[in-house]
């Protein structure tokens, strides 16, 4: 096997073309009867038509060949490279067609597409910005059509709005403008839009259905941040289920739903869910401010104090002068503080979100559980007195509104230290476990620690 050199490789791949033109060229010589270069035009165009492509090519590079000037012939040439799907070898042919001819618009248009299929977005909106006559509501339809491609909404947006202006009735143009809108996930912009094509036309069948689709997503979201306003939020979040069921394939509309899931869960206390659904908005928009404070609040709840504070020092980076996170997060930092000293809920084994009577339950069982006359030993006595003075403690705070919201925000209301003006509060059972005889964990009244347990 005798080893090819890869130049030698290169010449070889070329010889097929070589020979070509070397026949074509012998042709011209001899003068044969399609030797000019408009007839090899002709023949090439014929044997585009019937699809014979190597054949076509040949008699384009003729024709190329035969006259370096003729834009016509590389225009020919690009359109049996694209037939071939050689687009790398069209892009040389069109631009030397623009060179000779600046003002072949479908010239520029090809390049513009074969442009931005090879990733160079910039140089195919140049071509496209030149393609576009700013009067022509035609042009301006193709220009947006090739900024949606390029992802570029906004600018596609504007080129419609002048394209609807344009032209009296452009209903396509509103339809397109209604659609981009949808897409971008703004139902009140798309509403508008495709309103605006029904006025023109009231039967146009596109528009119809476009608009009976919008309004529906748009009146299940109106409903939603109604209930919202007014804080019945396990009904919003079914509300925002039946967004995505309405409209589940963009996902724009997906992720606004999940978003305001995420903050009624939060405020709902549905810990668990919360931090699941804000972490699945966070997965796809990983700087979404509205998603990290209410992430931040769930965690929170949950008493994930250096998970909260991650989430709300993030949301700083994106939104500086937010007040809500700024306090949220001085209180993040004050719960966890808090946490590495007494905290009232563990004392009692309740959750943050306990309601009053789940609170006198939890401390009756354990009252009866530490009471020190319930132990003899001198060592376990005097555990269980400091436990049973802990437990007392934790019921007063947290059954006294004022003081468990004060807790709440980071501040220990029994413990002078932490008191932000001093309080009264804390005084109650400073003196221990003497001081403490009289008092009654069951009610009110003198009261004696003997437990009959009938």
């Amino acid at each position: 096997m005798v080893a090819i050199s890869p130049v030698a490789h290169k010449l070889l791949n070329y010889v097929p073309f070589l020979l070509v033109l070397i026949d074509l060229r012998y042709e011209g010589v001899n003068g044969g009867k399609d030797g000019g270069v408009e007839n090899h035009l002709e023949m090439g165009k014929k044997l585009l038509a019937a699809g014979q492509l190597a054949d076509a090519l040949s008699h384009f590079h003729a024709a190329v060949d035969g006259d370096a000037k003729n834009y016509m012939a590389y225009y020919r040439r690009a359109t049996v490279y694209l037939a071939m799907g050689k687009s790398k070898s069209a892009l040389p042919d069109l631009s030397k067609v623009i060179e000779l001819k600046p003002d072949f618009t479908s010239a520029r248009l090809q390049r513009g597409n074969l442009l931005l299929k090879h990733g160079k977005l910039d140089e195919a909106e140049r071509d496209f910005k030149k393609v576009t006559c700013l009067w022509d509501a035609d042009s301006r339809e193709m220009r947006a059509e090739c900024f949606v491609q390029l992802g570029e909404m906004g600018k596609a947006i504007s080129d419609l709005k002048a394209a609807s202006k344009l032209k009296s009735d452009n209903t396509q143009a509103f339809y397109k403008l209604s659609t981009i809108y949808y897409n971008l996930g703004d139902h009140e912009m798309s509403l508008n839009e495709v309103r605006e094509c029904l006025k023109l036309d009231p039967d146009h069948k596109q528009c119809f259905s476009h608009y009976k689709q919008v309004k529906k997503l748009n009146k299940q979201i109106q409903a939603a941040e109604e209930l919202i306003q007014q804080q019945m939020y396990s009904d919003a979040v079914s509300k925002y289920e039946s967004v995505m069921k309405t409209e589940p394939n963009v996902p724009q509309f997906i992720l606004n739903a999940k978003e305001r899931m995420c903050h009624c869960l939060s405020k709902d206390q549905q810990t668990a869910k919360a931090i699941s659904v804000c972490s699945e908005v966070l997965k796809a928009d990983p700087q979404n401010v509205n998603a990290l404070k209410d992430r931040a609040e769930a965690y929170l709840q949950d008493d994930q104090y250096e998970e909260a504070i991650k989430d709300f020092e993030s949301a700083k980076e994106h939104s500086e002068n937010d007040r809500q996170i700024k306090e949220g997060l001085e209180r993040a930092q004050r719960l966890l503080k808090q946490s590495q000293k007494r905290d009232y809920y563990k004392i009692l084994g309740v959750k943050r979100t306990a309601q009053k009577k789940e609170i006198l339950k939890a401390y009756r069982k354990l009252a009866q559980q530490w009471h020190p006359d319930n132990f003899q030993d001198a060592e376990e006595k005097k555990k269980a007195e400091k436990k049973f003075i802990d437990i007392a403690q934790a019921k007063e705070v947290l059954t006294d509104p004022e003081m468990r919201s004060k807790f709440d925000q980071g501040e220990d209301p029994m413990d002078p230290e932490s008191q932000q003006g001093g309080g009264h509060h804390h005084h109650h059972f400073h003196g221990g476990w003497e001081n403490f005889q009289g008092f009654n964990p069951f009610g009110s009244g003198p009261f004696n620690f003997k437990f009959n347990f009938n």
